[in-house]
């Protein structure tokens, strides 16, 4: 590997974005393809952007192949993040179980009454409001956002950062009553139709979740399933 390819890869890490290392399996050559990053794609080739995009989001290396190349596509990337919006009740499990699943969890609450080590332990809390702590964030496409605060002042505002950015789930707790004078706040924002079928409302995989900690496993079986794309 190139002294160039193998500093730009570690920066790209130390960013905690993913990369995609692509290696000729012809030639040798190697360089990094950003299949998200509009402004540096490592590759002028749409068709090879498309196949990383496609191992970024299983998470699987393997080789790409067609008539004119044979091109290996070693996928290097940080854990999904779950950043949930509400340090309230169904927050706690949610948590829990998200970060059994493997996944890097954050909890935003401007309320520090709520938003305790003591209710979440090991978690990384976020005690600011939801649009300065996602921004601070940096959503992207390896980002879920879940909101369960049923407040407007806290959900309303994730919800828009989260669909100005490329997160891969957003989940918004609420009845369908709820969630309809949701929507008519976002349009009044500015949003459209294609924003509101991105949010998953009700939230989670309909299995008739009642409690909290019901709630929380429908809600990690959702993300799991959008992120593997099983509903397509």
């Amino acid at each position: 590997m190139k002294d160039e390819t193998l500093h730009a890869l570690l920066a790209t890490r130390e960013a905690g974005h993913a990369v995609v290392l692509a290696t000729d399996l012809v030639t040798g050559a190697q360089h990094l393809l950003r299949p998200f990053d509009n402004d540096d794609q490592g590759t002028e080739n749409p068709e090879l952007l498309s196949a990383a995009a496609r191992a970024l989001a299983k998470d699987s290396s393997g080789i790409w192949e067609t008539e004119s190349a044979r091109v290996f596509l070693h996928v290097l990337s940080g854990p999904i993040r779950v950043v949930i919006v509400g340090a309230v009740h169904v927050a706690q499990p949610l948590s829990v179980m998200a970060s059994a699943a493997g996944f890097d969890v954050t909890v935003v609450d401007p309320r520090q009454a709520f938003a305790t080590p003591e209710r979440f332990p090991g978690v990384r809390l976020e005690c600011s409001w939801p649009d300065e702590a996602l921004a601070r964030l940096a959503l992207d496409e390896r980002t879920a956002v879940v909101t369960v605060t049923h407040e407007a002042k806290l959900d309303d505002p994730a919800l828009q950062a989260a669909l100005r950015s490329p997160v891969f789930y957003i989940g918004a707790l609420g009845s369908r009553r709820t969630h309809a004078k949701r929507l008519a706040r976002l349009e009044e924002a500015g949003f459209g139709v294609a924003d509101f079928e991105r949010i998953r409302a009700p939230i989670g995989l309909a299995i008739g979740a009642r409690s909290p900690g019901e709630i929380a496993a429908s809600v990690v079986a959702e993300i799991v399933k959008v992120l593997r794309k099983l509903d397509e």
